[in-house]
């Protein structure tokens, strides 16, 4: 009776199982949202999602509880990154086509700052010990930004334009794809500079990134072939490489279940074994959903779903089996 109820409220996509590892509990739509869909932010307090509408020049705010859209900013070009820092309740918003970057008050939807960096800002990461803000621009840097005045702190230069990157929790170091130079780079906050360079001998285009803390690893995502590959952090040694679906924009490790999810714009989502990365599963979506965000706080794994073949805009709500 369950199946037969959410089918008809069109909750079940073909192939989804019960008893899979990823079960959909909702699309929530994106009403007139045109284009590609980028990256996406969580505020755990509010229950909102911010979700970066790259092709509608535009950032939705997502009630995730009451699923439906409660606001949009609009007016931006080519929004990409985002993130959210709960201390002063703000989302920064990164934008591809000026390389501005905005931020905006969280709760009440207005715009409290701007800073512009050289162009295609993208990438947008966090420090909240710290407090600094790291956006990811231009043909090769980091630009290091104070987060509640936006002012600009300084910038570490790399060898091209940095796709995710991702902030260690233990030590001082950001991990860098930079797909331009085939390489993963190891920068070192103190020191505000490079330290280091994994290279990538036998893929490219690596895009996804995530950091596999128990394992002392990165997994890199590449397209070209697809793969992910394990970097062990002691030195950058690879450890293993795995073929995931393809066109990956964004992987995340469920510490909770040893899992890791890989989002690919072929139209599924591969459910990897966090230490042996064998595949357990693969979930279908649609063609083109290749962005979305694993929150533990929610334990909700989210996927943006852009307008295409026939299907509006949405952010699908997967909820992961035990």
């Amino acid at each position: 009776m369950r199946i037969i109820v959410l089918a008809a409220l069109g909750l079940l996509t073909i192939g989804s199982a019960w008893g899979g590892t990823l079960e959909l509990q909702a699309k929530i739509p994106l009403p007139n949202c045109k284009g590609r869909i980028d990256h996406l932010a969580f505020d755990a307090e509010h229950r909102r999602l911010f979700v970066a509408e790259l092709g509608n020049d535009s950032v939705a705010v997502v009630d995730v509880d009451q699923r439906r859209l409660v606001h949009r900013f609009e007016g931006l070009k080519e929004p990409q990154g985002i993130a959210y820092f709960a201390p002063l309740q703000r989302v920064y918003v990164a934008e591809g086509g000026d390389g501005m970057v905005r931020a905006f008050d969280a709760t009440g939807f207005k715009q409290i700052g701007t800073l512009k960096l050289a162009g295609d800002a993208d990438n947008v990461r966090v420090d909240s010990n710290a407090k600094r803000v790291y956006v990811g621009y231009g043909d090769g840097a980091l630009a290091v930004l104070d987060p509640e005045s936006l002012e600009r702190l300084g910038d570490i230069p790399l060898k091209g334009h940095p796709e995710s990157f991702q902030l260690s929790p233990i030590d001082a170091s950001i991990y860098v794809n930079v797909p331009d130079a085939k390489q993963v780079a190891v920068v070192d906050r103190k020191a505000g500079r490079q330290v280091a360079a994994w290279p990538a001998t036998r893929w490219a285009a690596n895009y996804p990134m995530a950091i596999d803390e128990q394992n002392q690893s990165i997994l890199s995502v590449f397209r070209r072939p697809a793969r992910l590959v394990r970097y062990l952090t002691r030195d950058g040694a690879v450890a293993a490489e795995v073929e995931v679906c393809g066109d990956a924009d964004d992987v995340f490790v469920d510490a909770k279940r040893k899992r890791v999810y890989v989002i690919c714009g072929e139209g599924a989502v591969d459910v990897l074994d966090r230490d042996t990365l064998k595949q357990i599963d693969r979930f279908p979506t649609v063609p083109g959903a290749r962005t979305g965000l694993y929150s533990a706080a929610a334990d909700v794994l989210f996927v943006a779903a852009r307008a295409e073949g026939g299907h509006d805009a949405a952010v699908w709500v997967l909820k992961p089996n035990d």
